[in-house]
Order: C-alpha cells, then structure tokens, then sequence
C-alpha cells in the first residue's frame, strides 16, 4: 500500500481496512455533532440553567464585538492593499527578475453546460492581460455528460482563440470513471494529465518553469494578473510548495443579480479579503494558481470529493507533510454572482452552492485520519490548523442562530423564577446594545461593497442605488437563510453518511 494512501481519500467508504473506516466515520460525525450539541444544548440550558446560557451568551455578544471590529479592519486593510496592486506596474517590475521570460502559464478553464457568451467573455479577459501569449497554454475542460451543446460552444471558442495563444487544448472529462467523483475536481485533473502528456511533455518545459491557474470558467481576469502571479512566484521562498490565491470579486454579473445573491456574494467576498491578511488561516478558494511541479507530484486534484478547491491545499500540506503554504495576492478576478434563469431557481440554486461550500467540512475526517497517519508533521501545526478548520465550521452553522435567535431562549424558557432576576431584565438590553454597535462593522462592509460596484463599467438608475443601499437590511436573514442552514444541512448530511454530490451551479445571463 502506498504510505501516503490517505491523501486520496474523499469519505469512509473509500478506506478498506475496516478499523480505520470506523475512525474515519467517527471523523465525519464530528462536525456535525458538535453543531447539533451547542444548538440543542443551548435550548435545554435556557430551560435548566438560564444564568449560565445568559452569562454565556453576554460573553458571546462581547466577543463577536470585538471580532466585528478585527474583521473591518482587515478588510479595509485588504482593499486598500488590493487597490494598490492594482496601480503597481506589475509587468514592469517583474521584467526585471532574471529568468522570468522562462515561466509559461498553464489556465485551465473548466466547464459544464454555461453558453457561448459567458465562456467568450472570460477568454477575452485572457487575451486582454498582459502576458505574453507566446507563453501561455490554455485548457478548455468540457465534460462528456455535458452534450453536444458544450461540444459546440468548445469549437467555436477554439475557432475564436484558439490560435491565440501558444497552445490551445479541449479536453473532455469522461463520464462514469469508477471511483470518481463527478465535478470539477475530477474534470480539473483529467484536463492537467492532458496537458502534461500533449503540451508540456513534448515541449520538454520544466515543471517548474510552470504555474497553473485552474479558473472556474466565469472568471476574467484583470490585465496584470498574470504578471502579478509571476512576480510573487520569483518572491516566495519555496514557489514549488505555495498556492497563490487571488480576491474573488463576483461583479461580472452584479447589475443582473436579485438583491439577496448580490448580499451573499459580497459577504464571500468579505470574508475572502478579510483571509487574505491572514494567511496563516487562508486556504485554497474556487479560482488558484500554483506549481505544476506540486501537481505533477502529488497526482493532480482530488478527484473524489465535492470541495476540491480547498481540497488541493490540504492535498499539498499532507503531502508535503505541512511544509506547503499560500501567498495572498491581494490582486482580484472577476467571476459570476448566482443567477438562475427564473427568480426561483436563482433562490434554490443559491441555496445549494452554499450548501456546497459548507460540504467543506469535509476536510474535517480528512486532516484529522491524515494527521493521524502522518508522523513527521509536528504536533502544533496539526492542531493549529484542525483547530481553525474545526471552529470555522462550527461558527457558520451555530454563530447567526445564537447572535440572532437563540440568545432569546433563556428569558422565554428559563422561568418566572430566572424572568424576575435583574439578569433577565439587563440580558436583552445588553446584548442587544453591544449588538447594535457591532453592527456599525455592517457600515464598513456597504461602504467597500459600493466602492467596488462602482469599479464596473456601467452606471446605476439613482433609485438602484438607494435599493443597493437597503439590501443590506436582508444581511440578518441571509445570514441564516444562506448561511447557518445550509450549514447545519451539509454537516448533518456528512455526520448521516448521506454523501452528496457535485452540484454545478448554472451561470444564467440576460445579456448573453
């Protein structure tokens, strides 16, 4: 058996010895327990201990206050720091690196059913960057199952660009390979194995003369991404074991999409920004780019479970056993909001990406079974990061239901006894005023989000302005509708063994 099998597992079932699919089972319910325990224990402290649930939840209030200010302050750090990139000639300072001329840039564009005009658009965006195209290959990643229509729309765009940049490829992702997982990191590695055997191979380029960007294909990036990548690849310390992680900005399709996507997608955006003046916490989101050389080394993607982009870097830190890090561009791309082709469909679907991204949870059984067969890991850099994994998680299925809801519970079912106490009296006014003073971070979230909307080339009706402006009272309910439920239903499901599957979000466009 290969002595690092555990990085390719995806859930218990793929583990043969049944000793350890038993502990990774027990891995898997873990996420999920320890939500349904804070939220079933707090409804039956309020009724047995109010006081303590009262003095926990003063404690609570205070805490995310001073959480509120810490995160508006990284983020007004991070755009700051993204607008500066944003002036940098980036092309001038990386030309003065010896040796950069010999880096080529290997994008994959992965794709399922989107039409001909949002995959133009983000080749576009490709072909305006700056980068010499003469040292680009680009990968159009298409899926079988997707038809004939996705076929169609590969050829045109290859019509179009294809000869446009040094090389150009389409694969196309089989369908029912056993033992795979069908989504985007099973598609993402069929398109690399691709890549190497036909472009990179016969070229005899260096592994680690490459980067590889894989982008979802709604993204576009801004002209000097690539030489941005580039620089920070010559500036790291191990460019072979780093991931570089640009800020996510869902603005390609912002004036089309209903209020409630638009609030969810900033808060996304938020918390990307606010992760990038943290990289001691930041993993690998949606759109990334890193070595080929790790790649290759580890055997691509994972290609059996749903969070492969947050999968790769755990992937990586095992791997390399934790000696695998990412550096925060502070540069941004430009990707799609949630809309559907009915109002409807944009609130299931919504729904269901996020249900998707807390699937990532995931990743809890799969570094704790890794951390438990990896020996030369230390100690400390294993509970630093399973902590953090372990506690993110727990806080986007419990932290709204607590902030907004359950901090309520003590006075309705603790009792005339614990009603009639001046702690009963003082609970609902204090946290509600420390409350309503961490919302003035609310403040800071409108004002970024209205200076990036502004960035983009059209102009709103004055009245949409003001409706952008009011949105933002949806936060409370988004917060709960498409945060902590979505949640609790991906941690549940993961805690049941109810599996889930790749769901692929549809990139609906009016104007396309």
């Amino acid at each position: 058996m290969n002595e690092k099998y555990y990085i390719d597992v995806g859930k218990a079932t793929d583990i043969k010895n049944r000793k350890e699919k038993m502990i990774y089972r027990g891995f898997e319910i873990l996420p999920g327990f320890l939500a349904w325990s804070t939220l079933l224990a707090m409804v039956f402290l309020s009724w047995f201990r109010p006081v303590w649930v009262a003095l926990f939840m003063i404690g609570f209030c205070v805490y995310w206050l001073l959480r509120t200010i810490y995160f508006s302050s990284c983020l007004t750090a991070a755009f700051r720091k993204m607008n500066k990139n944003l002036s940098i000639d980036w092309q001038k300072k990386t030309k003065r690196i010896y040796g950069w001329e010999d880096v080529y840039h290997l994008v994959i564009f992965v794709m399922y059913k989107e039409g001909l005009g949002l995959v133009r658009e983000s080749f576009q965006a490709t072909i305006n960057s700056e980068y010499p195209k003469e040292k680009m290959f680009v990968v159009l990643a298409i899926e079988e199952r997707a038809g004939e229509e996705a076929r169609q729309v590969a050829k045109k765009i290859e019509q179009e660009f294809g000869n446009k940049f040094s090389k150009f490829l389409i694969t196309s992702h089989p369908k029912d390979i056993s033992g795979e997982l069908a989504g985007k990191g099973s598609n993402e590695t069929w398109a690399g194995r691709r890549a190497k055997e036909k472009i990179i191979d016969p070229l005899k380029i260096p592994y680690e003369n490459v980067i590889v960007s894989c982008f979802d294909i709604d993204t576009q990036v801004y002209p000097k991404y690539f030489f941005c990548l580039t620089h920070h690849y010559f500036n790291s310390a191990n460019p072979l074991r780093t991931s570089f992680q640009p800020i996510p900005l869902y603005l390609n399709n912002v004036d089309e999409a209903p209020f409630f996507s638009r609030v969810v997608s900033s808060c996304n955006v938020f918390w990307q920004m606010i992760q990038q003046q943290r990289p001691e916490k930041i993993v690998t989101y949606s759109s990334h780019s890193m070595s080929f050389n790790a790649l290759v080394e580890m055997d691509f993607w994972q290609t059996n479970v749903v969070s492969e982009d947050a999968g790769v870097f755990w992937k990586a830190f095992l791997f390399y056993d934790g000696d695998y890090e990412i550096i925060p561009l502070h540069y941004p791309i430009s990707q799609d909001s949630c809309v559907a082709s009915t109002l409807k469909q944009t609130v299931i679907n919504q729904y269901k990406q996020q249900r998707r991204w807390a699937w990532g949870s995931e990743a809890i059984p799969y570094l704790l079974f890794g951390f438990l067969k990896n020996k030369k890991m230390p100690f400390m850099k294993k509970f630093h990061y399973e902590f953090l994994l372990i506690e993110g998680c727990w806080a986007w299925a419990t932290n709204a239901l607590l902030i907004l809801f359950l901090g309520w519970l003590p006075i309705i079912l603790g009792g005339e006894e614990f009603r009639s106490t001046m702690l009963s009296y003082s609970l609902s006014t204090l946290t509600g005023n420390i409350m309503k003073v961490a919302l003035l971070g609310v403040i800071v979230f409108v004002i970024i989000n209205s200076l990036l909307i502004r960035s983009r080339p059209f102009c709103w009706p004055k009245k949409k302005n003001l409706f952008m402006l009011t949105q933002w009272l949806f936060l409370p309910i988004s917060l709960i509708i498409f945060g902590a439920i979505p949640a609790i239903d991906a941690q549940t499901r993961l805690m049941l063994g109810k599996y889930m599957g790749f769901h692929v979000t549809e990139k609906a466009r009016k104007k396309n």
